[in-house]
């Protein structure tokens, strides 16, 4: 089984056109406006068009099907489409089903894309409204009546495990906020760009569901991204330079639930974050030295410390202090906490500027990035790499 042993997908596809709509909190357009502008926008950057792209990849949560971005992007025939499910742990997953199809020779550029009005439409930070009855879905039923409504309320849980079996406070957390925010202080295209923060600022924010404040939940925005994977060989004809798709994996851990897997041996971890990282090392034959800069989905300031701590940047309990010193550049875009909550796609193409050298924020040398995708539930990764 793959998840015992390396894979062989590394190095045979590669990111090559990166295209956003603006962010902000009321777009004043469709989904499917803004899915076929980023669409388009990622194209323009690849140097392809639309008459060049024969598959399609996003999210079992958007609303704009495959058949009718192509459609409205003046995308034709399509020799593959699919979907990943589980929210913010879908988007490396995008890359992952592009860069298969692509090794495989079941479709030669693949777009992957997320769009949605996440601010001025449906607010996921509203929490479980209006559901129909589904299996994964009575896993929440054990723990709505109790308050655990929303998801700062189920990530919390976890949260407030981790403070106590660490002996720490909840203003360790502040520093992914104030990191976040300081990068996106000087990314023109972020909603927070000028607005940096300080970790007395984080401390005297709200609380919303203790031990989480305001400024540890990220924000809603409405936007659209689009990323574009073909084959390396094709990669080198194009403008731009390609972010190879070095390791790809996705993982879900043993008594996985959707955000509430409070019944597993402890609450300080992420072992489906363990799984893709196990994965990623495997594949890619790199360890956490060998990367240059981190893209950690932080859609929760505690679980961005989790997450170092599963990759094996640091030990158990020492995602804060890891974050504090600065050991590795992380979310040089800001984040989901100051660019855009894009469900971690914007985060993938900021890996990609980073391996072609043209961040706001970039980090000299970068070779190689890692990039996670939505923890909590199911989740993906990938480590890109520069070509050669």
């Amino acid at each position: 089984m793959s998840i015992r042993r390396a894979d062989s997908l590394g190095g045979k596809a590669a990111i090559v056109g990166i295209g956003a709509t603006e962010f902000s909190k009321d777009s004043g357009r469709s989904e499917l406006k803004l899915a076929v502008e980023g669409v388009r926008a990622a194209l323009d950057d690849a140097g392809l068009t639309p008459a060049d792209v024969d598959g399609l990849v996003t999210f079992t949560m958007d609303t704009s099907p495959e058949i009718t971005v192509a459609q409205a992007a003046g995308i034709g025939e399509l020799s593959f489409f699919s979907r990943i499910h589980y929210g913010g742990g879908a988007a490396c997953a995008t890359v992952q089903q592009a860069a298969l199809a692509v090794a495989s020779g079941i479709a030669d550029v693949v777009v992957c894309y997320r769009a949605f009005n996440e601010r001025s439409g449906r607010r996921f930070g509203s929490g479980v409204q209006r559901r129909e009855p589904t299996a994964e879905g009575a896993a929440l039923g054990w723990n709505l009546p109790y308050g655990l409504l929303t998801p700062a309320s189920w990530v919390a849980m976890a949260a407030r495990r981790y403070l106590h079996a660490y002996r720490l406070g909840p203003e360790v957390f502040g520093h992914v906020a104030v990191l976040d925010r300081r990068h996106a202080a000087r990314n023109p295209a972020a909603y927070f760009h000028g607005k940096p923060i300080t970790l007395a600022d984080h401390a005297a924010s709200r609380w919303i569901v203790e031990p989480l404040r305001l400024l540890d939940c990220c924000q809603e925005t409405d936007g659209g991204q689009a990323l574009v994977v073909t084959s390396v060989e094709r990669a080198r004809d194009l403008p731009r330079p390609p972010a190879v798709v070095v390791a790809a994996a996705q993982g879900a851990g043993r008594s996985q639930e959707q955000m509430t897997s409070y019944y597993r041996d402890g609450l300080t971890g992420l072992p489906e974050t363990a799984v893709v990282a196990r994965q990623l090392w495997r594949s890619s034959g790199l360890s956490p030295a060998d990367i240059d800069v981190g893209i950690l989905y932080d859609h929760f300031t505690p679980f961005v410390l989790m997450q170092l701590e599963e990759f094996g940047f640091c030990g158990p309990g020492e995602g804060g202090a890891f974050v504090a010193a600065d050991a590795l550049p992380l979310n040089t875009h800001g984040g989901q906490l100051g660019e855009a909550y894009l469900h971690g796609m914007n985060g993938i193409a900021e890996a990609v500027r980073q391996i072609r050298g043209t961040s706001v924020n970039q980090v000299a040398g970068a070779a190689r990035t890692l990039v996670t995708a939505g923890t909590g539930v199911p989740t993906s990764g990938l480590v890109l790499g520069a070509d050669g």
